[in-house]
């Protein structure tokens, strides 16, 4: 791997866009990191570089909002999300990389028609509690999204929306959860080689941008308008979405 200008460019807003989501502000913002990532390399090692980030995020997000989660349907995306994270291994070892690269630019264009249809009211979370069995599907999306490209966020999210939580008590469950999902990534991405010792010093590198990322994300979920920090975000993926859909394709 080339530490280079192009790497930096790509891989600091990358980790600082995630890291401010993992804090809180930006919601499910984050999931731009990995389709940012891979534009300035090859898709998997994008996705394995940002698991030891995420998870150093996730052990920094989880003390503000410590038991304050919803418990039983956290459990359930959690539970769901171990068949779900079985399936993107078996998915990943059998897709190339322009697979893996595709998979993510289309992804990427689907949460950007994911957060325009909820904002439009045309896609709505159920009115009432979804229930255990809806809770373990959509874990298992949750899991298998997150595995292939750390895309777990927007089925987690219409999960947990239909039970009309608060705003601390929403993050809190989604850092639970992910902080779970995340773990159990682990022993897959080391044997599929997503996660090895070549990405050791760019991860080294990269860590104190997560702590201080995480540590603006949740000073600013409560002090500012994540407004304008959505809007970008969308444009964003969407570029890099329709570049990883092209590159992949020709």
């Amino acid at each position: 791997m080339t530490l280079d200008l192009a790497f930096f460019a790509a891989a600091i807003p990358a980790v600082l866009i995630s890291a401010a989501s993992k804090g809180g502000f930006g919601g499910g913002a984050g999931f731009a990191s990995a389709p940012l990532l891979a534009l300035a390399m090859p898709p998997a090692q994008a996705v394995g570089l940002l698991l030891p980030l995420l998870m150093l995020m996730d052990l920094i997000s989880l003390p503000p909002y410590w038991r304050k989660w919803e418990w039983r349907h956290s459990l359930l995306l959690m539970a769901g999300g171990i068949p779900g994270t079985l399936l993107g291994w078996w998915v990943f070892g059998k897709i190339s990389p322009d697979g893996v690269r595709l998979f993510i630019g289309l992804t990427a264009l689907g949460f950007v028609l994911f957060q325009i249809a909820r904002s439009r009211g045309w896609l709505k979370p159920p009115d009432s509690d979804p229930g255990a069995a809806k809770g373990l599907l959509w874990g298992t999306i949750t899991g298998f999204t997150s595995f292939v490209s750390h895309a777990g966020g927007p089925p987690a999210s219409m999960y947990l929306l239909g039970l009309k939580l608060d705003k601390a008590t929403f993050q809190a469950s989604t850092v639970l959860v992910f902080w779970w999902i995340n773990l159990i990534k682990v022993p897959a991405y080391i044997e599929v080689g997503m996660l090895n010792r070549g990405l050791l010093v760019p991860i080294l590198i990269l860590a104190p941008i997560a702590v201080a990322g995480v540590f603006a994300g949740v000073w600013a979920h409560t002090r500012v308008s994540d407004r304008f920090f959505f809007a970008l975000t969308y444009v964003l993926l969407a570029v890099t979405g329709a570049k990883l859909v092209w590159d992949a394709l020709i």
